[in-house]
Order: C-alpha cells, then sequence, then structure tokens
C-alpha cells in the first residue's frame, strides 16, 4: 500500500484499461483468469514486445499493462486476498517470461532520458506527470521484488527456483553489469545533486530497501572459523519479540513491566526526583499533552481473555560476556597491585596471584566471547605486518563483497544523499529554500481547491514524508549489518562516512520532538489503501472521517522508524569513546528519556542500550536524580563484566585525544581498502629482473614512429655526444 500515493489513485483505473485493450485484442470477450498457461504467456510476450516499440505512448501503454497483472488483475478478483494471491501469481509468470531484465533496460533509458531531466528543470513546481514512466516502471519492479522475494508455504517448485535464480540475478551481475543496488543508488545522488528532480524518490528508496532484504543471508560460514563459541548461551530477551522487516502487528507489550514489576517509567512525567533542569532546545517538555503521558502503546483492548500469568527466571535476561581486552586489563591491575610488575598480554600466568583473583580470572575467560570483527581485525594486522609470507588474501566473493566493491569509490556520495533525503523528510525539519524537493512524486499537476482536497493531500505529503524515513532507516541499518557480517573495515568504512555526514545530531534532531505524538500519527486513509481500493467502491469521504483516520491507535511505520534509527545510532557509537562523546555534547539524554515514554520492548532496550554507555560521561549529580533510568539500565540491558558504566571510575572514562581514536580507524581502513581494492601495477614487492641477457632479450612493443626517426635519434642522442673513456677509471 506504501508504495502508492493516494494522489495515484486515478492510475489504477488506467492501467487496467490499457490492460484490457491488449487482452480484447489477444482473447476476444475471455478475462485473464479464463486463459490457459500457454495463452498467458502469449499475451506477455505480446506486451514485452510492446516495450521494445519506438514510440513513447506504446512502451507507457505496454508499461501500465504490465503494472495492472503485477498488480494482481483486480477487476476479476472478489476481495482483497484473491487480488494479492493473482499479484503473486503474475509476478513470477513476468519474471519466468525476462520481463525483469527488459524492465531494467527500459529504467536505465528512463534514467538518462536528458529531455525529461532538462524539462524538469525548467519547471517551477515538478509534479506526479514528469515522473510517469519511471513510476510505473519502478512499480512493476517493485512488486516483482517484493512478491518473489516472500517465501509461502506449499508454493511450487517452479518457484522455489526462480527465487534462487532472482537473488543470484540480483547479487551477482554479469561482468560488464554493475549491481541493481548500485544503479538505484545512483539515481538517489543524481536526484540530490538537482540534475534530475522529478524522480519518484519514495519508490527508489523502497525499492531499494526491498532489493537489499533479498539477497542471502551474507554470514560467511567459513568466516566464524576460528572463532570460539561462547560456552554460555546467549540468552533471547524473554520481552523481545523477534520483529521482521517490514514490521508485522503484534500482539500487546507491556514493555518493560513484563517480569511483573513496576514500570518505571509508567509515572513519569512529574517526578521530583528525575531530572527537571535537562538543558532542551526550544522548552520541548511544555509540548507534552495528557496524551502522551498516558498513552500506552498499543492500548488494552476492553474485552481481552484472560492470559496465564508467565514466570521468568529470575536474574538478569542477558548471558553476561568478556572481551580479552577486559582479562588483559584485569590481570594487569591485579600484577600491579601484588606483584609489582606486568606480563604484557600473558593471561595464563597467575603465579604470585591470591587464590580468589585465580577464581575471577576462571569466571572472566567462562564468559569469553570473541567476535567476528575480533578475528577480522586480527587478520588484517597480520597481513599488514607479513604481506610476502601470508601472501594475498583469498576473498570469498558474497554478495555483500560485490556490493561493496561497486559501492566503494561513491561511497560518500551515497551516505550524504541519503542523509539529505532524511533531513528534508525528518518531521522536525523546517522549510529552507536550499533544501532538495521531496515532494515530486506525490504533488499532483492541479492543486487541491477544495478544503477537503487540501486536507487530503496534507495528509499524503505527511504519509509520503513517513515513509521515506522508515525505507532510509531500514536502507542504513541493512547495509551496516550486513557490512559487518562480511568483514567489520566495509562496516567501519560506512560508519564514518556516516558520523562525518553528521548522522548522529541528524538522528537526536529527530528524536528531539514530540515522540508520542509522531508514533500515534494518523496519516494513513485506509479506504484508499491498496489493494482495498481495487476491490471495493470507495465510500465518500468528508473532512470528519480524514480527521478522525483510522482505528489504530498508533503507527507501526513511524515506530519501525525510530527503532531502525535508534538501532543505527547504536551500531554507531559502540566501543567508539569519541562518538559516545558526541551524544553527551549533544545533550542527547534528555532527547533519549523523553522517548523511553513510548511504551515498547524493544525500541525502550535500544534507548536504554544508548544510556548506558554515557552514563559515565554524565556526572554524578544526573545519575543520582536519574535511579529508574539507571535500575531500567541494569536489568534490562547486556552487561559486561568488570564494566564500570554507573561509576566512571574505569580507565575508559578519563579525558583524552579522541580525535586520534578516529584517525588511527581511518588510517586502518584505508590500509584495508589499499591493500584488498587497489591493486596498483608497480608494486614495491614486484620481483626485479637482474639478469642482462634476460633483459636485453625482452621484446619491447616500439611506438610507429619510432623506425622513421631511428636515425635521427641515434645521430643525436649517440654519436653526436662525446664519450669520456677515461671517466671509466675513476670509478675503478
Amino acid at each position: 500500500a506504501e508504495l502508492y500515493s493516494y494522489t495515484e489513485e486515478p492510475e489504477f483505473g488506467t492501467n487496467r484499461r490499457c490492460f484490457e485493450e491488449e487482452l480484447q485484442r489477444q482473447a476476444r470477450g475471455r478475462r485473464w483468469a479464463q486463459l490457459g498457461d500457454a495463452q498467458q504467456r502469449g499475451l506477455v510476450m505480446r506486451l514485452l514486445d510492446g516495450l521494445d516499440a519506438a514510440g513513447r505512448e506504446r512502451r507507457l501503454r505496454a508499461a501500465r499493462a504490465l503494472l495492472y497483472l503485477a498488480q494482481g488483475t483486480f477487476r476479476d478478483c472478489e476481495d482483497e486476498g484473491d487480488v494479492l494471491r493473482w499479484s503473486r501469481h503474475n509476478c513470477f509468470l513476468l519474471y519466468q517470461m525476462g520481463t525483469f531484465s527488459a524492465l531494467l533496460e527500459l529504467l536505465n533509458m528512463e534514467m538518462d532520458n536528458s529531455q525529461a531531466c532538462s524539462s524538469a528543470l525548467r519547471k517551477p513546481a515538478v509534479s506526479l506527470a514528469d515522473s510517469t514512466e519511471l513510476r510505473v516502471l519502478l512499480s512493476v519492479i517493485y512488486l516483482m521484488v517484493e512478491n518473489i522475494r516472500v517465501e509461502q508455504e506449499l508454493e511450487p517448485p517452479a518457484w522455489t527456483s526462480c527465487r534462487e535464480t532472482f537473488r543470484k540475478e540480483l547479487s551477482f551481475p554479469g561482468q560488464t553489469e554493475e549491481p541493481f543496488v548500485l544503479l538505484l543508488l545512483t539515481m538517489v545522488t543524481k536526484f540530490c545533486s538537482g540534475h534530475a528532480p522529478h524522480f519518484p524518490m519514495k519508490k527508489v528508496l523502497l525499492l531499494l530497501w526491498k532489493v537489499l532484504l533479498v539477497g542471502p543471508p551474507s554470514r560467511n560460514p567459513a568466516g566464524t572459523r576460528g572463532r570460539p563459541q561462547p560456552p554460555l548461551p546467549r540468552a533471547a530477551l524473554p520481552f523481545l519479540p523477534q520483529l521482521p522487516l517490514p514490521l508485522q502487528p503484534l500482539v500487546k507489550q507491556d514493555s518493560l513491566d513484563i517480569y511483573n514489576e513496576r514500570d518505571p517509567f509508567k509515572n513519569d512525567e512529574a517526578g521530583a526526583d528525575e531530572e527537571e533542569s535537562d538543558e532542551v532546545d526550544g522548552g520541548i517538555e511544555g509540548e507534552l499533552d495528557l496524551m502522551e503521558r498516558e498513552a500506552v502503546i498499543p492500548a488494552v483492548p476492553a474485552q481481552r481473555p484472560p492470559m496465564e500469568k508467565v514466570s521468568f527466571p529470575k536474574g538478569l535476561p542477558w548471558a553476561p560476556k568478556v572481551r580479552q581486552k577486559d582479562i588483559e586489563h584485569f590481570l594487569e591491575a591485579s600484577r600491579n597491585k601484588f606483584i609489582g610488575f606486568t606480563l604484557g598480554q600473558d593471561t595464563e600466568t597467575l603465579i604470585g596471584l591470591p587464590r580468589p583473583i585465580h577464581e575471577s580470572v576462571k569466571t572472566l575467560k567462562q564468559h569469553k566471547y570473541i567476535s567476528i570483527s575480533d578475528v577480522q581485525i586480527k587478520n588484517e594486522e597480520e597481513l599488514e605486518k607479513c604481506p610476502m609470507s601470508l601472501g594475498e588474501e583469498e576473498v570469498q566473493e558474497t554478495p555483500c563483497e560485490v556490493l561493496y566493491r561497486a559501492m566503494l569509490y561513491n561511497l560518500p556520495q551515497y551516505m550524504i544523499a541519503l542523509l539529505k533525503i532524511l533531513l528534508a523528510a525528518a518531521p522536525t525539519s523546517k522549510a529552507k529554500t536550499d533544501s532538495i524537493n521531496i515532494l515530486a512524486d506525490v504533488l499532483p499537476e492541479e492543486m487541491p481547491i477544495t478544503v477537503l482536497q487540501s486536507m487530503k493531500l496534507g495528509m499524503d505529503v505527511n504519509r509520503h514524508k513517513e515513509i521515506i524515513v522508515k525505507s532510509i532507516s531500514a536502507v542504513l541499518l541493512l547495509l551496516l549489518k550486513h557490512l559487518k557480517l562480511n568483514h567489520i573495515y566495509q562496516f567501519e568504512y560506512v560508519s564514518q562516512h556516516l558520523v562525518f555526514a553528521n548522522c548522529i545530531p541528524l538522528i537526536l534532531k529527530f528524536f528531539n520532538q514530540n515522540i508520542m505524538a509522531y508514533i500515534t500519527a494518523k496519516n494513513s486513509i485506509s479506504v484508499l489503501d491498496y489493494p482495498y481500493c481495487t476491490v471495493h467502491d470507495l465510500p465518500e469521504l468528508t473532512a470528519e472521517s480524514l480527521e478522525a483516520g483510522d482505528n489504530n491507535q498508533f503507527c507501526w511505520r513511524n515506530l519501525f522508524s525510530c527503532i531502525n534509527l535508534l538501532r543505527i545510532l547504536n551500531k554507531l557509537t559502540k566501543w567508539k569513546h569519541s562518538r559516545t562523546m558526541m551524544l553527551v555534547v549533544f545533550k542527547s539524554a534528555p532527547i533519549l528519556k523523553r522517548a523511553l515514554k513510548v511504551k515498547q520492548a524493544m525500541m525502550q532496550l535500544y534507548i536504554l542500550k544508548l544510556l548506558k554507555i554515557q552514563t559515565k560521561y554524565l556526572g554524578r549529580q544526573w545519575r543520582k536524580s536519574n535511579m529508574k533510568t539507571m535500575s531500567a539500565i541494569y536489568q534490562k540491558v547486556r552487561h559486561r563484566m568488570n564494566d564500570d558504566w554507573a561509576y566512571g571510575n574505569d580507565i575508559d572514562a578519563r579525558p583524552w585525544d579522541f580525535q586520534a581514536e578516529e584517525c588511527t580507524l581511518r588510517a586502518n581502513i584505508e590500509a584495508f581498502n589499499s591493500r584488498r581494492y587497489d591493486k596498483p601495477q608497480d608494486s614495491e614487492f614486484a620481483p626485479v629482473d637482474n639478469c642482462l641477457q634476460s633483459v636485453l632479450g625482452q621484446q619491447l612493443e616500439l611506438p610507429e614512429d619510432f623506425h622513421y626517426s631511428y636515425e635521427l635519434w641515434l645521430e643525436r642522442e649517440v654519436f653526436s655526444q662525446p664519450i669520456r673513456w677515461e671517466e671509466l677509471l675513476h670509478y675503478q
């Protein structure tokens, strides 16, 4: 449903008419569902021939007919489920007939259409009409990607093999082709640079997200070799649902009070013991209305069947982890205290240490966890030290590896472009003259003239922005997750460019709003959503019905965006003291604390994680006045043994040169990229031929004009130069 703006609603009928005209020519009087498999394939072949036509109008009509097929030939359907079933069947048929590659060719052609670009640049306001061809093509591709990627029970074996072929086609393009993700990212950068203001960004970003979801898991089984598995199972948080992408409706969650404890944030709005003097821009606390203070997401239904009380094990929900570095620091401090000298990185020798220290080291080692990242960093250090003896690294050709190699040299531009659009779509952004126009694919040619039309367009614009935020947050999170599993320095390269492009303050600015109002926003008109609008007669819309909105008490789309942005912030700041200090400098603590009022377990968990990493820098007074938050962090977030997060006495809390940390990381990333992806011809390690006979015997390619000027060259460079034989005696 989010693929279509409400202003695109009339196009459903246009697509149907284009298809039915072609159907009448091929199968007079019969409908699509009544045709046999061979006849359906013949009709698709005829439509594909139309895509190759020279006339622009003919191509557009064929593309619209294909879009109607991908939308589920809804005129022949009785209900929404029927539409979705036919949409899935038709999308697999279209892919089997080679429609995907034909659409890609057409999409490339439309991207390079200079006439459309110059026409859009000359217009004072770009509208839906400027991107018709692109919107139709992107919609067909999106529906194919979404239907093919989702597995269902009891589907034909042919569909399973189709899915695998499709994954390979997207992940491993041919020698001369680039990954499809790169094509979409190029559209994003072209749009942000101002060269193509008519590109339908919402559809591009949604498709980019879905294509990233299609690829097979990037985790390489071989990449985990040599990594010790944690001896204790990593317990899953019992109160956290496994939320898929995209978010599906869930049952009511009791957030932090799942352990039958009192929720520390339930009556948090005016607690005298909480901080009230935090510096907050613009007095946002004053904007919080009664609904925000009292709302629980989602609300408890009036009639609720009795549920059995779930009993959970006592103790912390996570098994604690220990890094190798933590064991080394502990032993270093113990040896200094009891012996007076240290043994470097030796964690085995315990001579001279008292018995309790032996027990402590044993416990630490039981909980030791070595991540894939640690293994990869160690391998990189060895390759950097011994390039000759270790030889060239064997890099497995995973989908992530192919994508990163293709993205590498333009990656900073891609990240900046995505963040620019995110900034323009954020609800806290103010309209500026220099900001990019992201409404090109939602504004109609003729602006509304009645109050009802204005209200409908206003909701459409707000919904449009929410969908853009949702898709960008999902794209960034998926890129970070996949690249981190493929190689830690690929992840760090993307992370560093996001940080340099001010991603951290941008996300904090996003949360510096009435977050409850954002999550309970009602910018959807359910009767206009696909596929409902295709099989039902639309009721008459009134201003009152638009104001009332739908029956949902919250917006999953916006909750999904918030959780994704918090996870991105966690990934950027984890174990990075310089970036954690950015959270402190930008006064993120009061912003994050206000977001805790959203009663959703997963969102609260990631907020608590962000508060935990900066607690040691916030000072004793903050910790003293926020004991409820401290208790929640202790109960719900995984801990590291010897992690002094609550008091700030450990070595990590002391000030140091944070810039040096980023510079060291940047040097390591550049060394990794240079070693793996730059293949210099004149390497300093290239062998040198020292044999005179061999050197003189080499065949050299001489330029064509050399034969003509050879005698002149001999005269000038050899015969006319006096040879001073006596100088040879001086060297002897």
